[in-house]
């Protein structure tokens, strides 16, 4: 599969995940495992990664990895030493130093050694998951760590990555309201991070949060929640925060150049249970995704080979099962109605839209002659960029419909 420099020997970031958390939040639908530190299969997982990345970079031939993430779960309840040894193992196996190199961290796990150890490892971006500082929407919710830990885990982070970290607040939590989120935001402001992600709370199916109806019942009304997060956004606005996509919020130059290749639908590859990669053929318009199990248990059991995907895994006829054994490693094909939905919903999630030189060399074609019809009618409605195919500020608050109809126009159409 041709990357976007011509072949995977061009540009291909890396994902790595760590399935492990020290307590399951309520509303929470990644796939993770409550552990301890002292866990014996922390040390096995870090060792299955390194073999994994060095199989991996040697099957699909990468020649350079732009950015590197570690995401969760929760990568600081590896502690200092693991995180280290990680850190050291993976940058000696890659075929350069990543511009971006991100790491996710709890509060309650990320202590002074584990940010020195980040530190010392090349981490160039910390991404810490406040959430809320609101101790009663924090237990109603059943948020791993306490409240009262916030401000000292904050101030490390700041010691050690200055204006180079990230932080997640929650809007709509049960029990919050307007004048608890505005504490929360002023709070966190008051540490200066170079990037925030307000996420609005969602009651997924099969969580323990959507089976607690006396939770649930706490949440402020819909409407109600929706003015939250917009309080929230004009608050983060005026302080001099830009919105860069949906849920995410940056000072000049602190956006994530990891999550913009995503939403750039460019390649990259994930390793580790409930992981996935997507490579994109530049030159026909089609891609090939994988997904790795969501199965720690059968991954630290099974041969590197049978729990990375290789280049000609990305093909059917190599996804027979082994001796009756289910593929730890699946793949679906994308074709070129897949994938140009997927770079509308990934495109227009940001202010500028889908990259149009990007949209034209993979597809032949501009965006606009695909969805001339929507993007007349969200115009004509004020909700779309006079300059370019893009949502405006108030547009971006109705992508769902908005992408309904152009998922609707582009099928006919190609």
């Amino acid at each position: 599969m041709a990357g976007p420099e011509g072949g995977l020997e061009g540009l291909c970031s890396l994902y790595i995940h760590i399935p492990f958390c020290a307590g399951i939040c309520d509303y929470c639908d990644f796939y993770s495992i409550p552990v301890t530190g002292g866990d014996p299969r922390l040390d096995a997982y870090v060792d299955a990664l390194l073999a994994d990345t060095e199989y991996i970079l040697a099957a699909f031939g990468i020649g350079h990895v732009p950015t590197l993430y570690l995401g969760g779960g929760t990568p600081s309840l590896l502690g200092a030493e693991r995180i280290g040894c990680l850190l050291t193992g993976l940058l000696s196996l890659l075929p350069n130093l990543p511009l971006e190199i991100t790491v996710e961290a709890n509060p309650e796990s990320a202590d002074e050694p584990f940010l020195a150890a980040c530190h010392a490892g090349g981490v160039t971006r910390l991404s810490l998951g406040v959430q809320t500082f609101h101790e009663p929407s924090r237990r109603l919710v059943r948020r791993v760590g306490e409240g009262a830990l916030l401000p000292s885990r904050l101030h490390l982070v700041r010691e050690y990555f200055g204006a180079a970290f990230s932080a997640d607040l929650i809007t709509g939590l049960p029990g919050q309201d307007r004048q608890t989120l505005r504490r929360d935001l002023e709070k966190l402001l008051s540490y200066t991070p170079g990037h925030i992600s307000l996420y609005a709370l969602t009651v997924e199916a099969g969580t323990p949060l959507a089976a607690e109806p006396r939770v649930t019942a706490l949440l402020p009304p819909t409407d109600e929640a929706d003015r939250l997060w917009l309080m929230g956004r004009d608050v983060l606005e005026q302080a001099g925060y830009r919105q860069y996509e949906v849920s995410n919020f940056a000072l000049p130059g602190r956006e994530s150049r990891h999550n913009i290749r995503y939403w750039r639908m460019e390649n990259w590859l994930g390793l580790g249970p409930a992981a996935s990669g997507t490579i994109i053929d530049e030159g026909t318009g089609r891609g090939r995704r994988y997904t790795i199990a969501a199965d720690v248990a059968a991954y630290l059991k099974a041969p590197v080979e049978d729990r990375v995907p290789r280049e000609r895994t990305l093909f059917p006829e190599s996804l027979r099962s082994q001796e009756g054994k289910k593929p730890l490693v699946l793949a679906e094909d994308l074709d070129r109605i897949v994938l140009m939905k997927e770079s509308c919903l990934m495109g227009f999630r940001t202010p500028s839209g889908p990259d149009g030189r990007l949209f034209r060399r993979r597809f032949g074609r501009d965006i606009g002659e695909c969805i001339p019809g929507t993007l007349e009618r969200w115009r004509n409605r004020g909700l779309i960029r006079p300059d370019r195919p893009a949502l405006t500020r108030e547009g971006l608050l109705f992508l769902d419909p908005f992408l309904a109809e152009c998922f609707e126009e582009l099928a006919p159409t190609l």
